[in-house]
């Protein structure tokens, strides 16, 4: 079975252990070289393509004249500094990612289901306080309406690769988006404006 490739590479060079456990914890789907110094930059360095180097500066390390000549630096993403800059540009990127992705931050898991079981979980919670019944049947369309909606918006509006798209038979489609008061026009002028 082929193991999936990672989606970004790093190549980390520093011997802070903090740093390196923070690029580590943050970009856990990617590919993280760590060298620790400049002197076996080139004896270690990945022969594949690199993403993003994270540098930790010092006399002497300019990375132009320090990267290896296979890695193309036209393409790669820089970052460096002391010590000091690289832990605080690496919890700042931390707390964008956070305040803009909390559930997932939070679940240490970006899967569509896990994101889905955290936010479920504190609307079950909710409900149950509040002493609702009945839940499949409002979470079931709490989920369809808009999983729906975003099928129509990005064919177009057209019904019937949305119900392709969605593995729905086209009239079983279209009766949900009336039972579910979809609004077409809306959809379809979203789809034209975001194109």
């Amino acid at each position: 079975m082929p193991v999936p490739s990672p989606t970004v590479s790093i190549l980390l060079c520093t011997a802070d252990k903090t740093v390196q456990a923070q690029v580590r914890q943050m970009f856990t789907d990617a590919s993280v070289t760590v060298i620790r110094d400049a002197a076996t930059l080139h004896k270690e360095s990945p022969k594949h393509p690199v993403d993003v180097v994270i540098m930790e500066s010092r006399d002497g390390w300019e990375p132009a004249s320090v990267l290896p000549d296979h890695l193309d630096s036209s393409r790669i993403l820089f970052i460096q500094g002391s010590r000091a800059v690289l832990r605080k540009t690496l919890k700042m990127i931390q707390l964008m990612n956070s305040s803009t992705h909390p559930q997932i931050t939070k679940s240490r898991d970006s899967s569509l289901e896990n994101y889905l079981e955290t936010k479920m979980g504190d609307f079950v919670k909710g409900m149950r306080n509040g002493s609702a019944r009945n839940l499949h049947p409002i979470l079931i369309s709490a989920v369809e309406r808009p999983l729906i909606t975003s099928a129509l918006r990005e064919t177009r509006g057209n019904q019937i690769q949305a119900a392709e798209l969605l593995g729905l038979n086209r009239n079983t489609l279209r009766k949900k988006i009336v039972d579910l008061h979809i609004p077409l026009k809306q959809t379809k002028l979203r789809a034209n404006r975001s194109a």
